[in-house]
């Protein structure tokens, strides 16, 4: 087993879910609730509290695979933040490094789930998830990580330059998976990229980076800045590449959509925490795929997390 750290946001999420009212009506390229009126009441069916954000989803992938699990994150002095300490302990992941944000509150999302559709609208208060320039890069001097994964830091890119090379330094291995935020400045991005070694993006992302239209060229041209690149494209699969292997993949079921919050967090942890296992590059994809398909059949971004002890079935995966 490995020690991994997990950096990144924790929230709570807190769903709101209908069945009649949360109905999305197609409006341009997008669609809205268009039965909602502005200053109206509406009747839910049903409230949900869950804990969320990348690094807590991508933490308890790991920690349900048996790994070592450190997170990183900042909440505060709340009931919210008391939840989140909650999951952590009974998932077994050490928040000794959890850090305590006075004059904020622990980051929350509302999410308005249509039930029938799987549709959802998400309103983020980032809050204490925010910022991570508190955080000190020579903890990692004290851990002695594995693997450090890193998913959106909003931005941060001095917080990333700083844990990257400290990681570096003491020989820990990086998955990173970049937000919006990061994406916005491409030049950074790609300098920070010659210290990853596993690169997690969708296809948007991936053009956000490299030229290239289809799912080969982009992954031609990301494996220029790192070492094993993943690139997925929603219900097309994907594509994959880490030395003299490169697959292709579908999806692993035609599974209908309960809630597809934490799809993406499930599938870049998943990877990591097979391979860190000791599982081959192919077979680490496929429960990427598995534990992905799994998370969107339940309400919540981590209660369909696998362990990496169920038996698995084939799917389409191809080597090129």
């Amino acid at each position: 087993m490995a020690r991994i750290v997990s950096l990144g946001s924790a929230l709570q999420d807190i769903y709101l879910i209908d069945h009649d009212d949360l109905v999305a009506t197609p409006v341009n390229k997008g669609s809205i609730y268009s039965d909602i009126l502005v200053g109206s009441k509406v009747d839910i069916d049903k409230i949900s509290y869950e804990i969320g954000g990348g690094g807590i989803n991508s933490a308890i992938s790991f920690a349900r695979h048996g790994h070592e699990v450190i997170f990183m994150g900042n909440i505060a002095h709340d009931p919210a933040g008391e939840a989140v300490i909650s999951i952590l302990d009974r998932e077994n992941i050490d928040s000794s490094y959890i850090s305590f944000l006075g004059r904020k509150s622990t980051g929350t999302s509302v999410i308005l789930l249509d039930e029938r559709s799987g549709e959802r609208t998400i309103l983020t208060y980032r809050g204490a998830s925010a910022q991570f320039g508190n955080f000190n890069e020579q903890d990692l001097d004290l851990i002695q990580p594995d693997w450090l994964y890193v998913t959106s830091l909003k931005g941060d890119y001095d917080t990333l330059e700083r844990f990257f090379k400290k990681a570096k330094e003491i020989g820990a291995r990086i998955m990173f998976n970049p937000g919006g935020k990061e994406l916005k400045d491409r030049k950074r991005l790609v300098e920070l990229l010659q210290y990853v070694d596993i690169l997690n993006l969708n296809q948007s992302e991936a053009k956000a980076i490299v030229p290239g239209v289809n799912l080969s060229e982009l992954i031609s041209h990301l494996r220029i800045y790192s070492e094993t690149v993943i690139i997925t494209a929603g219900p097309m699969g994907g594509v994959a590449s880490s030395g003299d292997e490169t697959y292709r993949f579908g999806i692993y079921e035609d599974k209908k959509v309960k809630d597809a919050t934490g799809a993406g967090d499930a599938f870049g942890s998943g990877f990591l925490a097979h391979l860190a296992s000791g599982k081959s590059f192919e077979k680490s994809l496929v429960f990427a795929s598995a534990n992905s398909t799994s998370v969107i059949t339940k309400i919540g971004a981590n209660k369909g997390i696998l362990t990496g002890k169920e038996h698995l079935h084939l799917m389409p995966i191809q080597k090129i």
